[in-house]
């Protein structure tokens, strides 16, 4: 091969290696865990760990939007719990006087989906109306959902709920895709679709790129300020919905730590803490990497404490990559 078609060809292969980096890792870590881990190259895993991630995979997708405006959501672990409670404590309410499990399902769903949009929706009003930094918000939201949660159930969950919510929670359609994963789908086509396609997803962009430029340029930043984080509160209470019906229980430990691994999934994917850079199908990729890390060192018998310091390890690593990259952005 001439020397000038292949020093061509090695600068495509690197291009391509540093563009595709994170499915590499994905891949690396499936071929590690299917030697290493004895049943985790199966089928039935398989399953199990796209059911795993399902709750990680739609925190992520909010937290996406958020991030990629230049923000971050600490409290979407906690709105995931406090939606799961609320929809179980308004579920038994109504099955208590009208006696139609679907209909009672249906409306604890709705009304779980509603408070988790405000939820949202207030953290984008503070952000946005009295300028007090997102960190510090969703900080403080996550101890009011959190404090909100426990109030409601005394520390106790939710329990005796309709047994067709956990036939519905655990339902298999065409006998092999599980409910969860299937909405998860769906959120995910629609955020793609949102973020890549739309006025919201180019003003995302534009806010997390420069407040300033998008303000010139006549982009209402407050509204959709508060439109983005109503996003992350609405897939927050998604996830914390669906754990409820799969376990058939309101439980108020939900979601503990989620926050970390979702802010850890969609950095992972290539979103920057700085705004402005980040996809979903990214995010998705950062969500099983870290589901399929999780599940392998539980199929390994590591203990459970090394499992959080791996995540975090993760996180600190992802962070300190996205900060080379921008550095390169910025003295390049």
């Amino acid at each position: 091969m001439p020397l000038k078609s292949y020093l061509s060809a090695t600068r495509d292969l690197k291009n391509t290696l540093l563009k595709q980096w994170i499915f590499l890792i994905l891949v690396l870590f499936v071929i590690f865990f299917s030697l290493a881990a004895p049943g985790f190259w199966s089928p039935r895993n398989f399953k199990s760990l796209s059911v795993y991630t399902t709750e990680p995979l739609l925190l992520a997708l909010g937290q996406t939007f958020v991030i990629v405006s230049g923000g971050i959501d600490l409290s979407v672990g906690a709105i995931l719990a406090f939606c799961g409670v609320v929809a179980a404590l308004v579920l038994k309410a109504v099955w208590a006087v009208v006696p139609s499990p679907v209909f009672s399902i249906c409306i604890g769903v709705i009304v779980g989906l509603i408070a988790g949009t405000l939820l949202g929706g207030i953290n984008g009003t503070i952000i946005a109306k009295l300028r007090v930094p997102p960190f510090v918000v969703t900080l403080g939201m996550l101890g009011i959902a959190r404090g909100a949660t426990y109030l409601l159930t005394s520390g106790h969950s939710i329990v005796s709920l309709p047994p067709e919510l956990g036939r519905i929670g655990n339902a298999e359609l065409f006998g092999f895709l599980p409910l969860s994963v299937f909405v998860a789908l769906i959120l995910v086509l629609a955020c793609h679709f949102l973020l890549s396609k739309t006025r919201l997803g180019r003003y995302t962009y534009a806010i997390g790129g420069s407040p300033a430029a998008a303000m010139r340029a006549g982009i209402p930043l407050d509204r959709y300020t508060v439109l983005i984080y109503a996003i992350s509160g609405f897939t927050a209470a998604c996830a914390g919905i669906l754990i409820m019906a799969r376990f058939s229980t309101g439980a108020p430990i939900a979601g503990m730590n989620d926050e970390l691994d979702s802010i850890a999934a969609v950095v992972i994917g290539g979103a920057s803490l700085y705004g402005g850079i980040g996809n979903i199908l990214g995010s998705v990729v950062g969500a099983f990497i870290i589901g399929v890390l999780l599940v392998g060192l539980i199929i390994l018998g590591v203990d459970p404490y090394w499992q959080m310091v791996s995540v975090g390890g993760i996180l600190i690593a992802a962070v300190f990559i996205d900060q080379m990259r921008y550095r390169t952005r910025i003295y390049s």
